[in-house]
């Protein structure tokens, strides 16, 4: 059997977007699949980490990117006013304009390449992920072209993201766009795989052609191979990851500020928004507050593991932040350092890290249930009763990637047939 996997999000690229069709075309060929993947020759990644390895049993392709840079617009035009802001504003505009989203004219060159490698190939299935969204177009346009099986892998809501901004005209647009783009999923999609059920729940309300299976991004325990907790002087807990949209550390700040805890330290490591930097120094938090930039993933498995606990953020976002399940969660849980969840206390990151006995639970926005969370954390470092939070094998097998890829073979040996 042969798959051709289609990301936008491939090494040398950075960020959590890269780790699942990663870890997909390493782990297939071990299930007797037969890998192809493609990817953007150059995309102008937001983030490059270069010392990610590319799968050794797979054929990587790549395919010109004629799409605009990844930006930070909002970055951009903090600080600045006057005709400064507005050319900056303006020279945007164009990226806006495109829909569903800014990486859609990669299918200019994508879809011919996919068609090519298909065909060459004798390529059975083509697995498509998003994000972003316009990715599925090749999915559709290879079985069209080549009557290959398709089957389309949604990471995020395909259409009602959680961190955007409805309220804006332009956003409404492209979720307009979306939304037609999920109902061809929809409809022409063999299968649709989900990283949450949530997710899963949302693509089934469509009324899909195909099956629909959650299949969860799973743990990298072996990742964090050769990675040691070192006890320090301070309690240090730790985010990794971007921050964007809607998901917001100011009121664990405010909690951090208001707990009357003076040897905590907390690290922020990736992109930290320069409004919540110049926010964060009025609370004069001095050296329980640092900020690091993006590093390579394996820097920042390596500062997960040597934390004392581990920040969690998920905003509540109109409800939709309940059934957020990221790979970051999953990544915490391998680390096997206790979590500080600041997430809705009913959603499905609080029942993960609740039935595994991974850390404390308190809602996102709420500041005093936030100090006290923080407090019983610290409380147990300075006992030093805060070990680490070992899963049980039973666990292990259940929440591991290898769990995650078996699911995937057996969907797309199912739709082959």
């Amino acid at each position: 059997m042969k798959v051709l996997l289609v990301t936008m999000y491939f090494p040398p690229a950075g960020g959590g977007g890269v780790q699942r069709p990663l870890k997909f075309a390493t782990h297939l060929p071990a299930h007797g699949i037969e890998t192809h993947v493609l990817a953007p020759d150059d995309p102008k990644w937001l983030h490059v980490d270069e010392d990610l390895q590319l799968p050794t049993q797979a054929w990587v392709h790549r395919a010109r990117y004629l799409g605009p840079r990844s930006r930070k617009l909002a970055e951009e035009l903090h600080g600045r006013t006057g005709l400064d802001r507005l050319s900056r504003q303006a020279r945007s505009l164009s990226r806006r304009l495109l829909v569903p989203d800014e990486n859609v004219s990669w299918n200019l060159t994508a879809i011919p390449a996919a068609v090519r490698i298909a065909r060459a190939e004798e390529i059975d299935v083509v697995l498509t992920t998003s994000p972003p969204n316009s990715v599925h177009l090749v999915g559709a346009a290879v079985k069209r072209a080549t009557g290959a099986r398709w089957v389309a892998d949604l990471r995020d809501s395909i259409a009602a993201h959680p961190h955007r901004n409805v309220e804006h005209a332009a956003v409404r647009a492209k979720e307009k766009v979306s939304e037609q783009v999920a109902r061809l999923v929809a409809r022409q999609a063999d299968a649709i795989v989900a990283a949450s059920d949530a997710i899963a729940e949302e693509a089934r309300e469509l009324d899909p052609a195909g099956v629909v299976v959650p299949i969860l991004n799973g743990a990298d325990f072996d990742d964090f191979a050769g990675l040691e907790y070192r006890r320090g002087d301070r309690f240090r807990i730790t985010h990794t990851g971007s921050f964007f949209g809607k998901r917001d550390p100011r009121p664990f700040l405010q909690a951090l500020a208001s707990s009357g805890l003076e040897d905590v330290t907390a690290r922020f490591v990736g992109d930290f928004r320069s409004a919540d930097r110049d926010w964060a120094e009025q609370l004069e938090l001095g050296d329980r507050l640092e900020l690091h930039p993006y590093v390579p993933r394996r820097e920042s498995l390596a500062l997960q593991r040597n934390s004392d606990a581990l920040l969690l953020l998920i905003p509540e976002a109109s409800g939709r932040g309940k059934g957020v399940l990221s790979g970051k969660v999953f990544e915490y849980v391998a680390a096997e350092r206790p979590i500080l969840a600041a997430v809705p206390p009913d959603g499905a990151a609080a029942e993960l890290i609740r039935e595994t006995n991974a850390g404390v639970v308190a809602p996102p926005d709420d500041v005093d249930a936030l100090a006290d969370a923080l407090r019983e954390l610290y409380d147990a470092w300075r006992a030093d009763r805060l070990g680490a939070t070992v899963l049980s094998e039973a666990d292990r097998e259940r929440l591991g990637r290898g769990a995650r890829i078996e699911e995937l073979a057996d969907v797309l040996r199912g739709v082959a047939v």
